[in-house]
């Protein structure tokens, strides 16, 4: 039966930590390894190298020797060195060219080395020396031999035993062993901390993600103070988790709010279907009740065209169809349809165009969202207050809006006040004109000021979501997507629809364009 691996063990080992601490000790050790190889091999060279060196230097005391007291020199000094060093270490033999032995140290312990006559010839040949390593028998030492021409007619074989030498490498070898054993271990060792330490930040990020429910999103990473990868991931993590956790909200509120305003219509036909069906009533109360019935699932429809629009084109399927259009004349008409309902609700409902605003937009759906901000303007301003749009070209439109929003709160003084800002406004566009006749603009503005209810400051970038409304109460009409579809719109033009409003004081929405959609004329 083959040994089963825990499952507690198996987990830990597909670990990530797990993991880097391998590569961590398998590289340590490696390095290691490849560092004890270099200096092995320097070691033995070094020590092979003084072997050699201690060789020569006694080749050269035989060569001196021989060529002052000759060859009965050379043979008493061989076996006094053979002695001092021990019979077992050294041993020196003289030979003929041919090969011949004619003198020796004490030969015994050395009699299976032989005279090799190739390597005679080849040193006559080259006229120096050379150097072997062999191993006789029967305890395979292994033996450093030199052949030496110390003179014309005499050459010098001597032979140093590598016992020291080996013994020395081979305790180097163990002690290597023994210290790789311990390296491992503390490669090991130091490798799970440090990658323990380094993952420190994944496993809160883990912790969190864990933690982390439909019901609960408040969970976040812990940042810590240092400028690394780890950090950078716990912001980008956390900085996601606000996004889910706006985003689960919104769905949340949109829910709500779809839900509302789809109960009420459906609520009204439910009520009036059942009031019909449970009275004695004439042709005339089914006709009104069918006529209430298609009232509202108009409603209940615009609404959803509406949403189904939004969602295409965020999407970038709109299928928009964009046209050569006249802005000041497309504005002018959303205006006149807007004139009698200011009127009966009381409201001075002025606008002031520039002429000639050429832009290539889908017609319908700019005059929608133009409509869809007067509307609301409309709709959120009491009488006696005051509605007022205006169409430019703009160059500087970020200082001019800000003048004008400062102007809004004085718009609710007087309706006579409010004419004379309109009228220098005029001025003020035609004096514009005249000094940049020669410039290009860079946007087209379109702003709807009003005296209304005005949008408290939190409120101000979340009256763009679907659904959404300021007013929690609710009794005003509408989806609460007319805004949403006017700011879809207009960056589906390439520009923006933004806000500035004082609560209590007015409003003052901003339709912007870009240039590069205009053809200017």
């Amino acid at each position: 039966m083959l040994f089963k691996i825990p499952t507690s063990l198996q987990r830990i080992c597909r670990t990530l930590a797990f993991r880097l601490t391998l590569w961590y000790a398998g590289i340590f050790s490696i390095s290691s390894c490849a560092a004890f190889l270099l200096f092995y091999f320097l070691v033995s060279q070094t020590i092979l190298n003084r072997m050699d060196q201690d060789l020569l230097d006694k080749a050269g005391l035989f060569s001196a020797v021989l060529s002052v007291q000759g060859i009965q020199g050379i043979k008493k000094i061989a076996v006094l060195e053979s002695r001092a060093a021990g019979e077992r270490k050294i041993f020196f033999r003289l030979l003929y060219p041919t090969g011949e032995v004619f003198a020796s140290s004490y030969m015994d312990y050395w009699r299976n080395v032989k005279v090799e006559a190739s390597a005679v010839k080849r040193l006559i040949k080259s006229q120096r020396f050379f150097f072997e390593t062999i191993t006789i028998e029967p305890d395979h030492q292994n033996v450093r031999v030199l052949y030496h021409l110390s003179a014309p007619n005499v050459v010098l074989q001597t032979g140093l035993s590598m016992d020291t030498y080996s013994s020395f490498l081979a305790a180097f070898k163990r002690m290597f062993a023994g210290a790789m054993t311990i390296v491992v271990i503390l490669s090991a060792v130091c490798g799970w901390f440090m990658s323990r330490k380094a993952l420190g930040g994944l496993e809160h990020v883990t912790r969190t993600a864990r933690e982390i429910s439909g019901a609960s999103l408040s969970a976040r990473v812990p940042e810590s103070n240092n400028q690394d990868e780890l950090n950078e991931l716990a912001k980008t993590f956390n900085r996601m988790l606000d996004r889910i956790e706006n985003l689960v909200r919104s769905i949340r509120e949109m829910s709500d709010n779809i839900a509302h305003d789809l109960k009420s219509p459906i609520t009204r036909i439910r009520g009036l279907a059942e009031i019909t069906l449970l009275h004695d009533s004439s042709p005339e109360a089914y006709e009104n009740m069918a006529a209430s019935t298609i009232e509202e699932a108009d409603r209940l429809l615009d609404m959803i065209n509406t949403m189904l629009v939004i969602s295409r084109t965020e999407a970038g399927v709109g299928g928009f169809q964009f046209e050569t259009l006249d802005i000041s004349a497309l504005v002018a008409e959303a205006c006149h349809l807007f004139v009698p309902v200011a009127e009966d609700s009381g409201i001075d409902f002025t606008f002031n165009l520039e002429p000639d605003l050429i832009l290539n937009a889908d017609r319908g759906m700019l005059q929608r969202a133009i409509s869809n901000i007067i509307d609301n303007a409309l709709k959120y301003t009491s009488s006696p207050g005051n509605v007022w749009v205006y169409a430019r070209k703009t160059f500087d439109f970020e200082s001019k809006s800000s003048d004008y929003q400062n102007k809004s709160s004085d718009c609710q003084n007087k309706s006579s006040v409010y004419q004379n800002k309109t009228s220098q406004f005029q001025k003020n566009s035609d004096n514009r004109q005249e000094n940049f006749s020669a410039s290009i603009p860079v946007t087209i503005e379109i702003g709807v000021l009003d005296t209304g209810v005005g949008i408290a400051t939190e409120h101000l970038e979340r009256v763009f979501e679907r659904f959404y409304r300021a007013d929690p109460s609710r009794n005003k009409r509408g989806t609460g997507l007319g805004l949403s579809f006017a700011r879809t719109i207009a960056r589906e033009h390439g520009g923006d629809l933004t806000l500035r409003s004082t609560s209590g004081q007015g409003s003052l929405f901003l339709l912007t364009l870009p240039y590069d959609n205009f053809q200017v004329i």
